[in-house]
């Protein structure tokens, strides 16, 4: 098993720089997820820990190993692909030992890797079956295996469950998060999907345009998020921005937006806003945090309720998202089901000032979370 350590990895090609002076220390068995846009450089990342793309500038390490110029074969990782890249004219059985027959392992020791990793897969029942007689989830759990007869120090996932629907990737996300719990093995996943990461990841990696924005925990990246990309990216619907102004009333520090003043919750303290007051900055708050009982929340009285009418309201269910525009801004309110708000209908909500972010509008930093 091993740690993997990147060091001012860069990739370029030609002139464009993809990846950006990269540094990043992946622990020994944890499951590590990059997240981030299409075109954000976390599949090439991802290809470059592998040894499928080469590194222009920096040092990899995989344990105590310098790997940069070690091919593929020989760095002790496994791949699985969004596409299975599986042999269609090979059985499920053949397509798992295939790796073990290369390198020439004894006929034995390839059987009994094969049947304990499709045992633990769930699809000991397949091994005769060829990929075309196969549903999505199977091959992709063929593709699992065929990556964990290697026994690989480092498990690498490309967007392994892009191609499936979506009650499909719920149940591989459990499966996929129980395997790592049982191989204990370092896991480097790759995704566009945020609820993927928030489910799966022991640490998340958020990446934009080549650069790593911010690595933590899951739960810590939704409630501290470093800067307004990663607000935006992290929370489903995404985070509300507001520009607002920062001015002192009576009570205390204050945004202003529009005709709406919204109170700034104590935490943020003096020695940071008042550098503020009177500057233009972005107002965060999350669609949860917009309340459709504007007297109370949580047995909490607010001071700041917003009315406004509904433009489109979206019963999800256990929930309800209310599109609004307030003071020309666009919003989402995700409220519970009992809130009986439709279209066209005027609605006062309460926020939860006690959760509010504050951004800086030229930076984009956080001011406070």
């Amino acid at each position: 098993m091993a740690g993997i350590s990147l060091r001012d990895i860069q990739k370029t090609y030609g002139s464009l720089t993809v990846v950006h002076k990269l540094n990043l220390e992946i622990r020994d068995k944890e499951f590590i997820v990059l997240v981030g846009p299409s075109g954000c450089g976390k599949s090439t990342t991802l290809r470059m820990i592998a040894g499928l793309e080469e590194i222009t500038a920096g040092q990899l390490y995989i344990g105590d190993a310098l790997v940069n110029d070690l091919e593929s074969k020989d760095r002790d990782i496994a791949m699985v692909f969004q596409n299975y890249a599986l042999y269609p004219h090979m059985t499920v059985y053949k397509n798992m030992a295939f790796g073990l027959e290369l390198r020439k392992a004894p006929r034995a020791e390839i059987d009994a890797k094969v049947r304990e990793a499709a045992r633990i897969l769930d699809i000991e029942h397949l091994l005769n079956r060829k990929p075309k007689a196969l549903s999505g989830g199977q091959r992709q759990r063929v593709a699992l295996g065929r990556a964990m007869v290697r026994n690989p120090a480092v498990f690498l996932l490309d967007e392994p469950l892009s191609n499936l629907d979506a009650k499909l990737r719920a149940t591989m996300r459990v499966e996929i998060s129980k395997l790592h719990k049982s191989l204990g093995t370092t896991f480097i996943y790759v995704t566009h999907d945020q609820v993927e990461a928030m489910t799966m990841a022991d640490r998340i990696v958020v990446m934009k345009d080549g650069f790593i924005q911010q690595v933590d925990t899951p739960q810590n990246l939704y409630d501290n998020p470093c800067n307004m990309f990663v607000a935006g990216f992290i929370g489903s619907p995404q985070m509300n921005m507001l520009p607002v102004r920062i001015e002192r009333t009576a009570a205390g520090f204050a945004a202003r937006f529009g005709d709406d003043v919204i109170p700034l919750p104590e935490r943020a303290g003096e020695a940071v806003l008042a550098p503020w007051l009177g500057r233009d900055c972005m107002l965060g708050i999350r669609p949860e945090d917009l309340h459709d009982e504007a007297s109370s929340y949580m047995g909490q009285a607010t001071t700041t309720p917003i009315t406004t009418t509904v433009e489109l309201a979206e019963p999800m269910g256990s929930e309800v998202h209310l599109n609004l525009i307030v003071n020309g801004t666009k919003m989402v309110a995700k409220v519970p089901p009992r809130c009986k708000a439709r279209d066209g209908d005027a609605v006062t909500l309460g926020i939860d000032t006690t959760k509010l972010h504050l951004f800086d509008r030229e930076s984009e930093n956080t001011i406070f979370n």
